[in-house]
C-alpha cells in the first residue's frame, strides 16, 4: 500500500495541472484536454492483460518494478515536450506519448500491487485488499492535487515533469528490499473465458468510472470557469472522501456482497455529480465532489469482488487485469467524449451526462443480484482445488 501511495503521486501531481497546461499553456481545445487526460487510460487498456499475465508468471514484485521504470521514462518525455511549446501540436504529441507510457506504468504498478496483496491474504478478504489498494491510490491523488498545483505555480509544467521522473526512482529503492511472493503456477485460461467471467462486473464499473473521468478531466476547468478557488478543491474533496470511505467501510463488500454495496453506493455518486452540475457555489460543489468520491469508493471494489470470486487463485492477476480493462475503456474513450460534450454545450453539461451514465451501474448491480446470475464461474482448470475453495465455488 505504501508503494502504491508513493507511486501514484506521479499521477496525482499532473491531474489538476494537465488541463491547465494543455488548454491555457498550449492554447488547445477542451477536446484535446480530454484526449490527453484519457490517453493514459487508453494506453492502460493495451497493457492491462499483459501486466496481469506478467504478474502471474514472473511475480508481482517484478511487475511493480517494471511499472516504476516505465514511469521514469514517462517523466523524461514530459521534459522533452516542453522543448516544443512554441509548436503546440508537436508538444502535445510528445506529451501524449509520455501519458501513454505512464498508462503502461500504472497498469503494471496497480495490477502487480493488487496481485501481491491478494497473495498475502485469505480469499474472503479480497474485497478489502482491492479497496485498500485503491485507498492508497486515491490518497496519493488527493495529496498530489495541491502539491502538483503548487509545483505548477512555482516552476510550471517542468517542475511537474521533474517530480514525475524522480518519485518513481525513489520508490524503486523502497520496493527492492520488500519480500516478494512466489509466482502462481497453473493452467493459463483462454482470454475469452476471462472476459466472459468478468464482463458484467466490468461494465458496471465502467459506467460508474465515467464520473471519475469527469472529476479528473474537467473539475478544475469547471472551477476556473465558475470562479471557484482553489481549482484543486473539488478533486481533492473527491479523493479524500473516497479514501475515508474505503478506510472505514472497505470491509462491506466482503461482508454484505459486492453487488449489494455497489447498488447502494452508485446512487450516492450520481447525487454528487448532479450537485456539481446544479450549484453555483464552490462549497456545495465541494460537497458534491465528496459525495461523488464516497459513492464511487465502493463501486469499484464491490464489483471487483464479483469478478475475483469467479477466478481460481493462480489467475487472479489476469482476472484483475481484465476487470480493470473496463475502467481503462471508460476513461480512454469517455474522457474525449466528455470533451466533445463540453465543446458543444458547456463544462457543466459534462456532469449532467455523467450523472445519467453512472445510474446505469444500478441496472448491472441488479442483474448480478439475480439468483441465476450469482453463481461463481471457474475460468480455468486447476490441478488441485482445496475443499474449502470448492465449497465457495459452488455456494
Amino acid at each position: 500500500m505504501g508503494v502504491v501511495l508513493i507511486a501514484f503521486l506521479i499521477i496525482g501531481l499532473a491531474l489538476p495541472v494537465l488541463p491547465l497546461h494543455v488548454h491555457h499553456g498550449l492554447g488547445l481545445s477542451t477536446f484535446v484536454v480530454g484526449l490527453v487526460t484519457g490517453s493514459q487510460f487508453a494506453a492502460s487498456l493495451f497493457s492491462r492483460v499483459w501486466s496481469g499475465h506478467y504478474a502471474d508468471r514472473r511475480g508481482a514484485k517484478r511487475a511493480v518494478i517494471a511499472g516504476l521504470l516505465r514511469a521514469v521514462a514517462a517523466g523524461l518525455l514530459y521534459f522533452v515536450s516542453l522543448s516544443f511549446v512554441r509548436t503546440p501540436w508537436a508538444s502535445v504529441t510528445i506529451l501524449l506519448a509520455g501519458r501513454a507510457l505512464l498508462g503502461s506504468a500504472e497498469s503494471f504498478i496497480i495490477t502487480g500491487a493488487v496481485s501481491w496483496g491478494l497473495a498475502l491474504v485469505d480469499p474472503t478478504n479480497a474485497g478489502r485488499v482491492i479497496a485498500w489498494m485503491g485507498m492508497a491510490m486515491f490518497a496519493a491523488l488527493a495529496i498530489g492535487g495541491p502539491i502538483g498545483t503548487t509545483l505548477y505555480a512555482f516552476g510550471g509544467f517542468g517542475a511537474v515533469a521533474a517530480a514525475t521522473t524522480l518519485i518513481p526512482l525513489i520508490t524503486i529503492l523502497l520496493v527492492v528490499p520488500i519480500a516478494s511472493v512466489a509466482a502462481q503456477r497453473g493452467v493459463s485460461p483462454e482470454l475469452t473465458k476471462v472476459i466472459r467471467a468478468v464482463w458484467m462486473p466490468g461494465l458496471g464499473s465502467a459506467l460508474s468510472t465515467i464520473g471519475f473521468g469527469a472529476m479528473i478531466g474537467f473539475s478544475s476547468l469547471l472551477s476556473g470557469e465558475r470562479g471557484w478557488n482553489p481549482v484543486w478543491l473539488n478533486f481533492s474533496s473527491f479523493a479524500i472522501a473516497l479514501v475515508a470511505s474505503r478506510m472505514f467501510f472497505g470491509h462491506l463488500p466482503d461482508k454484505f456482497g459486492g453487488a449489494k454495496v455497489a447498488l447502494a453506493c452508485v446512487f450516492i455518486e450520481a447525487a454528487g455529480l448532479a450537485l456539481i452540475w446544479l450549484t453555483p457555489d464552490y462549497r456545495w460543489a465541494a460537497l458534491g465532489a465528496a459525495l461523488t468520491g464516497f459513492g464511487y469508493s465502493l463501486v469499484y471494489p464491490g464489483l471487483g469482488v464479483e469478478a475475483v470470486r469467479r477466478a481460481p487463485p493462480q489467475n487472479r492477476g489476469l482476472v484483475m487485469g481484465a476487470y480493470t480493462v473496463f475502467l481503462d475503456v471508460a476513461l480512454g474513450l469517455g474522457s474525449p467524449a466528455l470533451g466533445l460534450i463540453a465543446n458543444w454545450s458547456g463544462l457543466g453539461s459534462v456532469f449532467l451526462a455523467t450523472t445519467l451514465t453512472t445510474l446505469g451501474t444500478a441496472f448491472v448491480a441488479l442483474w448480478l443480484l439475480a439468483p441465476k446470475n450469482g453463481t461463481k464461474i471457474s475460468i480455468a482448470a486447476s490441478p488441485v482445488i482445496k475443499a474449502k475453495q470448492c465449497s465457495r465455488a459452488i455456494g
